[in-house]
C-alpha cells in the first residue's frame, strides 16, 4: 500500500524516534508498504517517520544510482538494499564530501550537505539478524540522510543560516501543500477543501 509522505513543517520529523521490539505490530507490512511508497516516489531511501511512524526504521535501495555506468562510486551501491532497525552509528571517518541531496519530505528542493566519507553502524535487517558494517561513499551518504530522520535532523538541518533563510519561503510553501509533487504527501498547514 503506498502510503502519504508527512511533508517538512510536520512535528513528528523533529522528534527522535523510538526503538522497536521484534513484535512490533505489522512490521514486516510496515516495511512492504515503506519499499512500495519509496519506489512510487522515486526514492533511494526512506525513514518511518516520514510516514507518520515515530520509530527507529529506514530502509535504502540504492538501485537507481546503478544507472549512471560511467561512475564507478554509483556501480558499488547498484545492488545495496537493505532494511535497517534500531540503527546506531558508532563511527564516522574520512574526509568529509559535498554531495546535493533531496528528500522526499521537502520535495523540488536539493541543496549541498557536507557528510562523512565512512561510516560504520549496528542495526538489526529485516530478520532481526544483529550488522555491525562499515559503509563509504555513496551508501555512507544514503545511511547518514536516513538515519538523521529517525534522530529528528533534516537534510536543511546541516545548511548554513544564509543559505535557512534564503529557503524558507519555499518550505513554508511545502508545509502547506504548495508544492508540485508527483506522490501522496500529507501537508501539515494546508488548508482544508470547504464542501
Amino acid at each position: 500500500m503506498i502510503l502519504p509522505i508527512v511533508a517538512y513543517g510536520d512535528s513528528i520529523l523533529k522528534r527522535e524516534a523510538e526503538d522497536i521490539t521484534k513484535d512490533y505490530p505489522g512490521l514486516d507490512e510496515l516495511i512492504d508498504n515503506m519499499f512500495e511508497t519509496m519506489y512510487n516516489a522515486q526514492g533511494v531511501g526512506l525513514a518511518a517517520p516520514q510516514i507518520g511512524e515515530s520509530i527507529r526504521l529506514f530502509i535504502v535501495d540504492a538501485s537507481p544510482f546503478g544507472d549512471d555506468e560511467k561512475d564507478p562510486e554509483a556501480q558499488k551501491v547498484k545492488d545495496f538494499k537493505e532494511v535497517f532497525i534500531n540503527a546506531e552509528i558508532v563511527d564516522r571517518s574520512g574526509d568529509e564530501w559535498i554531495f546535493q541531496e533531496g528528500c522526499l519530505s521537502i520535495p523540488a528542493i536539493r541543496e549541498d550537505v557536507n557528510r562523512e566519507d565512512t561510516i560504520r553502524i549496528q542495526y538489526y535487517d529485516r530478520d532481526w539478524n544483529f550488522q555491525e558494517k562499515e559503509f563509504d561513499g555513496y551508501a555512507a551518504r544514503i545511511i547518514q540522510h536516513e538515519y538523521d530522520h529517525i534522530d529528528g535532523i533534516l537534510f536543511t538541518d546541516h545548511l548554513n543560516p544564509l543559505k535557512k533563510r534564503l529557503l524558507k519561503r519555499k518550505l513554508s510553501d511545502i508545509s502547506k501543500g504548495v508544492v508540485d509533487v508527483k506522490y501522496k504527501m500529507k501537508f501539515p498547514l494546508a488548508k482544508k477543501k470547504k464542501i
